[in-house]
């Protein structure tokens, strides 16, 4: 299975770069499946293998979705200015999810209110 190389960039040059060590590292490909970019197509083109790759609608989901947890992490990071500012919040952040998540639908509701109850005491203890 082929590694993924991450650029910031996508355009032709980093596709290039891409297929180059790609090749370098398994061999001439008989198919390679690559979303709908036109640096892929380019870069394929210089390359010689313009024939071989393959763009649909639905192929590239394998790769597409076992990207999806970086993806929600990405997405999370562009609305902090530095990773620390990120790696504080989430610190804070999830100390206090796990404080009063407290899985609702495994309990009848009286337990779930008590639990809560307690849980908000504990908090304001702890702030004040």
């Amino acid at each position: 299975m082929l590694e993924a190389f991450v650029t910031k960039r996508r355009d032709r040059k980093a596709a290039l770069r891409f297929l180059r060590k790609a090749m370098k590292r398994y061999g001439r490909p008989e198919q390679v499946i690559t979303d709908k970019l036109p640096s892929y197509k380019s870069a394929f083109r210089e390359i010689g293998n313009a024939s071989r790759q393959e763009t649909g609608r639905w192929l590239n989901n394998r790769a597409e979705n076992s990207h999806q947890p970086l993806r929600r992490r990405e997405k999370a990071m562009t609305r902090f200015r530095s990773m620390q500012g990120l790696q504080k919040f989430a610190a804070v952040q999830s100390f206090i999810h796990n404080h009063f998540n407290r899985e609702r639908n495994f309990h009848r509701r009286e337990e779930f209110k008590e639990n809560r109850t307690q849980a908000l005491a504990e908090w304001r203890q702890l702030v004040a």
